[in-house]
């Protein structure tokens, strides 16, 4: 049953004695003396304020508010927010006190209640200073209070199961909006059951013709699969009984918004596309998991680079388990291993530090521990009044994300797209502003290159480095964005003028591109030095290095240098003709000096002192 649906729509029963008595029949963990009191109190409550309001479908108004209740209910959330769930739209009605609810019901209530009415009117894609600020709103009320989006999302969830009777065009718009918000929330809060539903309601509403088609060739095909799944599932059951080890399968077809996102993807329609289907196998133990991985791979060819252990390196929302895609029978299929506790953390995210609330779980997901929580915590001072920087934080914060490593093998969150400048920069400050050059995984990269799952990455520096206008427009994150404008701003005249004047400059009056500032025209720079003939990138000259032929750089030239997909950095002459017809040299160049003598360097530090 998905969440919550006990009380649809369709249902004849608008008694509120019935609703109340089939709730607490459905729901018995809320049966409990004193909870039982309270969530009653609270529904005659509901019932009295809004007994004369209908809908525009003609059923009465609390019908929505109890379906809220009960969806928040099968997430097991705490009395209290069941309640809120109760009272979440109450101003909408113009039906509520506040000051009464936190009389009768309690201050906790009443601020979840208050917190959520700021929401509920957001329109998200009103590109609006005002609407911007709504949505800094609605992400900080998370830090206050985790509960207060899971409520919303609650009401987002039933207003969405129940859309059809709304105009076709505010289908679309607030499909639109659930796309864009809340469905990457619910992924954020590691709320996956709630995020997929989302999804492919969305999906409904915003392109009826390919949710048809979709549903429709998943149905044709029901038959053939569930034969396929059945007899991959017996082999995995037989092989694990052999090892001693119970588990759970599940066989399902996979999201329809997933089939969507990968015929997009891959520029195919629906019955073109082959790994449509997923197991997910349930044990008991941790060290079960890593067994059974070996015990797929031994019945079934692995494809390459489709192994994922989420176990090892967990998501941010707190989500575990172990992904392979195998061939079985000549086609694809997808194959998740988890424990029981890792499964109800991967359905309901944040919200399992309710399931757990009794304290018989000491790993449960706590907001306190979402990186979400604590990038909005770090951002809460900010003056977010900018729209296009708002746009970036909001994607930021609700677009995918990417895992990458330190050398020391600490795990670094970043947002896709995300080059090794971001990584410098969310390393330390001072390490992004001297950053020369990356490595990721013992290979250079163009510092343009977004970084990818699970690579090591390492930061070459320079202490002459600061960061450039060109760094400003590589970087993902919000807060390298910030740090590079700042020095930007302090450090150059021309940023500075151009900022404050907001007017755009034209091509022909640009700084000479890709040439680090001391070699621009008119910088009047000059500077003897003594060279090894070496070539540095950063603060080592470890590196396969090709001397250009078509300019022939000597030690004291003005170089610039980019990756060569097969001579390692080629380096040419800063005024080299050829390097600047380089198709995309712009996101495959790479700064590079000539290596300075010791003693040069000795001299260098003589002179500092």
């Amino acid at each position: 049953m998905s969440i919550g649906t006990t009380f649809d729509t369709n249902t004849e029963i608008t008694d509120p004695d019935v609703l109340i008595e089939t709730f607490f029949k459905t729901y018995p963990d809320y049966s409990e003396e004193k909870s039982a009191e309270q969530i009653e109190k609270a529904w005659r409550y509901l019932v009295e304020k809004t007994k004369d309001i209908k809908r525009s479908c003609g059923k009465p108004y609390y019908l929505h508010p109890m379906r809220v209740a009960c969806i928040l209910s099968q997430m097991k959330m705490d009395t209290d927010t069941v309640i809120a769930g109760f009272f979440h739209n109450l101003e909408e009605a113009q039906a509520n006190s506040t000051s009464e609810i936190k009389t009768l019901f309690g201050e906790d209530i009443a601020k979840i209640i208050s917190d959520t009415n700021k929401i509920t009117s957001l329109k998200i894609k009103n590109k609006t200073l005002q609407e911007a600020d709504a949505i800094r709103k609605m992400l900080f009320a998370m830090i206050d209070d985790i509960r207060v989006i899971i409520v919303k999302m609650a009401d987002r969830l039933d207003r969405m199961r129940n859309l059809r009777n709304v105009p076709a065009a505010a289908q679309r718009a607030i499909a639109a909006e659930v796309i864009d918000i809340w469905a990457p929330l619910a992924s954020r809060l590691g709320m996956s059951d709630i995020k997929g539903e989302l999804e492919d309601l969305s999906l409904k509403y915003s392109n009826p013709d390919v949710f048809q088609q979709i549903k429709s060739i998943v149905a044709q095909k029901k038959d053939e699969r569930a034969e396929y799944l059945d007899k991959a599932v017996q082999a995995i059951y037989k092989a694990a009984e052999k090892r001693g080890i119970h588990v759970t399968i599940k066989s399902r077809a996979k999201h329809f918004y997933s089939i969507y996102q990968k015929m997009r993807k891959r520029n195919k329609g629906a019955d073109e596309l082959y790994d449509l289907l997923a197991l997910r196998v349930i044990c008991n133990e941790t060290s079960e998991c890593y067994t059974l991985i070996g015990i797929v791979h031994s019945l079934w060819t692995p494809m390459e680079g489709r192994f994922k252990d989420y176990i090892a390196m967990p998501k941010a929302n707190g989500y575990q388990s172990l992904h392979t895609t195998v061939i079985c029978e000549g086609r694809p299929l997808e194959i998740q291993i988890r424990t029981a506790e890792m499964h109800n953390i991967a359905e309901h995210g944040v919200a399992a530090h309710w399931l757990y609330k009794k304290g018989t779980n000491h790993d449960m997901v706590k907001a306190s521990d979402l990186s979400i929580i604590n990038q909005l915590k770090e951002l809460r001072s900010e003056k977010l009044n900018d729209e296009s920087f708002f746009k970036q934080l909001k994607d930021e914060l609700l677009g995918d994300e990417i895992y990458v490593f330190t050398p020391k093998g600490d795990v670094v969150e970043l947002p896709a797209g995300a080059t090794a400048i971001d990584f410098a920069y969310h390393v330390h400050s001072a390490v992004g502003e001297k950053i020369v050059g990356a490595k990721a995984d013992g290979k250079i990269i163009p510092l343009s290159t977004p970084l990818e799952n699970t690579q090591i990455i390492e930061i070459l520096t320079n202490p002459q480095a600061h960061p450039t206008e060109n760094q400003l427009k590589l970087v993902k994150t919000s807060k390298a964005k910030q740090k590079i404008r700042s020095w930007l701003s302090q450090n150059d005249s021309a940023f500075a003028a151009l900022a404050s004047e907001k007017q755009k400059q034209s091509e022909g009056d640009a700084p000479q591109r890709d040439l680090p500032r001391k070699h621009r025209a008119g910088s009047g720079y000059i500077e003897q030095k003594r060279y090894t003939g070496k070539i540095r990138i950063g603060d080592t000259t470890n590196f396969f290095i090709t001397i250009a032929k078509c300019c022939n750089p000597k030690p004291g030239d003005l170089i610039v240098g980019y990756i060569s997909r097969v001579r390692g950095v080629t380096v040419h002459k800063a005024t080299c003709v050829t390097y600047q017809r380089i198709p995309n040299i712009e996101n495959r160049s790479i700064e590079v000096i000539w290596d300075e003598s010791e003693d040069d360097e000795k001299d260098k530090k003589t002179k500092k002192k």
